[in-house]
């Protein structure tokens, strides 16, 4: 007979054991995705019913006649913004994930606070979850800028601000606008992935500095969004802005079709992802993609597959050794095996942490904005990114993609294989909670 204290395990053993279990499970689960809503799509992104489909279905139509300008690191977007926001005559309204105290922080609120003093309407909406909880702002003193702008006689509201003794506040501490909007007397506005922090200031040049893009957009696409800002704005404040100070008649200054594409719980929470379902199910010929959170749900993951067993190139870009969340990175590398099987190259971007989002459809699509390619960014967040169908803006964002790509080094399926032990324990550990990230 044999002794129960010879079979016994140990706590830690045991606690050991149960881990691998759960980390075995979550990676090789087979679990099949449901169909796709676009699995039997017969048009492409050239095809006009792309644009009718996208613009009529899923969001507003896209809209001729705008001029889209690309600004590549905080050296060329935050000089820019800067200038906008000091020629301002009649209303500024901006939106923000992140505001954080620093050099930047000082000079947008000098800035606004000046507009203000001279009577400019200046609506400022920051997320409260990015701004000022103490988890992600580390420490930032930003609260002096908000009663600087305030003095000034600036509106200042927070989206979803908690409040410990308000239960109330508690189910939307998960709900964020992840948005970047700026928009100058409802004609020009700024939109794209970077935060007012000194971690997007210069030029990319070292891991304190990020790399991310923002682009300058004039056109009748402006009304959009402002729309957007708009509608957070009256959740937030409970104000609408109207009139032609926020909404001037606006006529076409460029050749390039575009529109704003947001989610909300407005407009639905899985608007985003539909639109990138779409976007990638309408690829023919190539695909590439930057983003900071690379962590696709079973969806997206399916129809990356699918495109490629079409025989589309799949580039992918994302973050290197740096980065504002490892724990995201153990995740997203967790579930590269099936896409690095299947041919999609993955590329890890290793100078500093990349922050930009970015989709690029058979040379004439694009996606840019706030919208990472995860789970909060389809399921979760309110976003706003700008697409754009056009070939030239396109040739110049695949460019942009190339320079990055040069500076990133790729991941093989041979590398990937050989993970050590440690990683896979990380990135299985985080598998649970991946419908969260």
């Amino acid at each position: 007979m044999i002794s129960r204290s010879r079979i016994a395990l140990s706590p830690t053993l045991t606690v050991f054991l149960c881990v691998l279990f759960l980390v075995c499970a979550a990676g090789c689960s087979s679990s099949t995705p449901p169909p796709s809503p676009f699995d039997n799509l017969t048009f492409t992104v050239h095809d006009p019913q792309f644009a009718r489909t996208v613009g009529q279905l899923l969001g507003p139509p896209l809209t001729p006649g705008n001029s889209v300008t690309t600004l590549v690191n905080g050296d060329e977007f935050f000089p820019a913004m800067l200038q906008a926001i000091a020629s301002a005559q009649k209303t500024i309204t901006i939106e923000t994930y992140l505001y954080w105290s620093g050099d930047i922080g000082q000079q947008f609120a000098d800035a606004l606070a000046e507009r203000a003093r001279a009577g400019v309407k200046v609506h400022v909406l920051v997320d409260w979850f990015g701004t000022h909880c103490w988890m992600v702002n580390r420490g930032s003193n930003n609260e002096n800028y908000f009663r600087q702008l305030r003095a000034a006689g600036a509106q200042v509201a927070a989206y979803h601000p908690f409040n410990l003794g308000d239960p109330a506040t508690w189910a939307h501490l998960n709900l964020r606008t992840h948005r970047k909007i700026l928009v100058i007397d409802g004609h020009l506005g700024f939109i794209g992935g970077a935060g007012i922090a000194d971690e997007w200031s210069q030029n990319a040049q070292d891991p304190a500095h990020r790399r991310d893009t923002h682009y300058r957009v004039e056109g009748p696409v402006v009304a959009q969004m402002q729309s957007a800002f708009i509608e957070e704005w009256l959740e937030s404040a409970g104000q609408v802005l109207t009139g032609d100070d926020y909404f001037p008649q606006l006529h076409p200054v460029g050749n390039q079709s575009a529109h704003i594409f947001k989610s909300s719980s407005t407009t639905g929470p899985l608007n985003m992802h539909m639109m990138m379902l779409l976007s990638i199910a309408a690829a023919g010929k190539n695909i590439r993609i930057e983003s900071a959170y690379f962590i696709p749900d079973p969806l997206a993951e399916k129809a990356l597959l699918d495109a490629r067993r079409r025989g589309v190139h799949i580039e992918i870009i994302v973050p290197g050794p740096h980065t504002d969340a490892p724990i995201l990175r153990h995740l997203s590398r967790n579930r590269w095996g099936s896409l690095l099987h299947a041919g999609i190259e993955i590329y890890e971007y290793q100078p500093t942490m990349l922050h930009s989002k970015l989709l690029i459809v058979d040379d004439m699509w694009v996606s840019v904005g706030s919208a990472n390619f995860d789970n909060r960014s389809f399921r979760i967040n309110t976003e706003a990114n700008l697409n754009v169908l056009d070939s030239h803006f396109a040739a110049e964002q695949s460019a942009l993609f190339e320079k990055d790509k040069a500076k990133s080094r790729r991941i093989t399926l041979k590398e990937w294989n050989k993970r050590s032990p440690l990683e896979r324990l990380r990135g299985g550990l985080m598998e649970p909670w991946r419908s969260e990230m």
